[in-house]
């Protein structure tokens, strides 16, 4: 496999230079486990662990490696695993809060695209939609909506309408997961060897697009339960794939439960910015509606805010607008 093959970029060779003279060699992660990593180089895929210094100068564990990073690698002499040296700088970073603890989780590195994966049967969630573009945002990647199972879309016009109105803007595709055709339209998105992620709920299809577009069945999939379109998690640990005709593919597991590392905590407008507004948009009023203004504030003081509005109670030729930006 070339390195063009499984992503290297002109700026990856510079942020590896050093590494190299070194006597390393460039790998990336294609699988992580519990006791080891699994590194794809140009000659092979290999077993890897982490070297201890870089372990002991990480300073959050979403700092180590994760599927799809770039890494210094120094291969074993004998049959021991290879040692992963170093990460690269990261292009995107898919994280979330780990469950259950106050600390970011890495999901998976260097992502161009993401496929949001929803079913279009019974698990069929706006909300849900709506956290996932919050994350796929976060990272940094383009965010695509799959909108799969459209042989079991109840109301697809509705359907439609209802994703484009909260993700105006983000390409939306229509498909059957399980149906060669309908799927090639997604194939536009490997170009230039891509990387694309796949998120979603469990039973979605994801591990179903996986194996279409990848043209073989790398990964286990199982039916969704009858009474509730519900899926059992048929994908375990996060997997990166080649594919033969160009581009990789990362699988995740299902997300029943999601919460942001980043949330936003509070609105980007402070009460300064607002009377700047304010401000601005009452100078812009004629004298007559200025001088009105200005009395009822007066006599307003001390009092109710409502006593004060009633010397308001005819609205002025031109009205005061706050726009919030969000």
């Amino acid at each position: 496999m070339t390195r063009a093959a499984f992503g290297w970029t002109a700026q990856r060779q510079s942020d590896f230079a050093p590494f190299a003279a070194d006597g390393l060699i460039p790998g990336r992660v294609v699988g992580e486990h519990r006791t080891h990593f699994r590194v794809a180089t140009e000659r092979d895929e290999v077993s890897a662990e982490i070297q201890g210094r870089l372990r002991q100068s990480a300073r959050l564990r979403s700092d180590l490696p994760g599927v799809g990073d770039f890494v210094a690698l120094r291969l074993s002499m004998g049959d021991g695993p290879a040692m992963i040296e170093a990460v690269l700088p990261r292009s995107t970073a898919l994280v979330r809060k780990a469950a259950g603890e106050a600390r970011p989780q890495l999901l998976a590195a260097n992502i161009d695209v993401i496929f949001i994966v929803m079913g279009l049967d019974g698990d069929f969630n706006l909300q849900r939609l709506e956290r996932y573009l919050d994350l796929v945002r976060d990272s940094g990647s383009s965010p695509v909506i799959v909108a799969n199972k459209i042989d079991l879309a109840r109301d697809m016009a509705t359907a439609k309408r209802e994703m484009t109105a909260v993700a105006p803007g983000v390409p939306l595709h229509t498909i059957s997961a399980r149906d060669q055709t309908s799927a090639a339209e997604l194939e536009s998105y490997f170009a230039g060897n891509q990387t694309v992620a796949l998120i979603g709920s469990s039973g979605a299809g994801k591990s179903t697009l996986t194996n279409q577009l990848l043209g073989r069945d790398a990964q286990a999939t199982q039916e969704v339960r009858v009474h509730d379109d519900r899926g059992r998690h048929t994908t375990t640990h996060r997997q990166l794939y080649f594919r033969e005709t160009g581009g990789a593919i990362i699988d995740t597991p299902g997300m029943r439960g999601l919460e942001l590392w980043n949330e936003p905590t509070e609105s980007p407008l402070n009460f300064d910015d607002i009377e700047a507004l304010a401000a601005m948009q009452i100078s812009q009023l004629p004298a007559r509606d200025r001088t009105r203004l200005r009395r009822s504030r007066r006599r307003g003081a001390g009092r109710n805010h409502s006593r004060a509005s009633d010397e308001l109670s005819t609205p002025p030729a031109h009205s005061l607008t706050l726009i919030f930006l969000s």
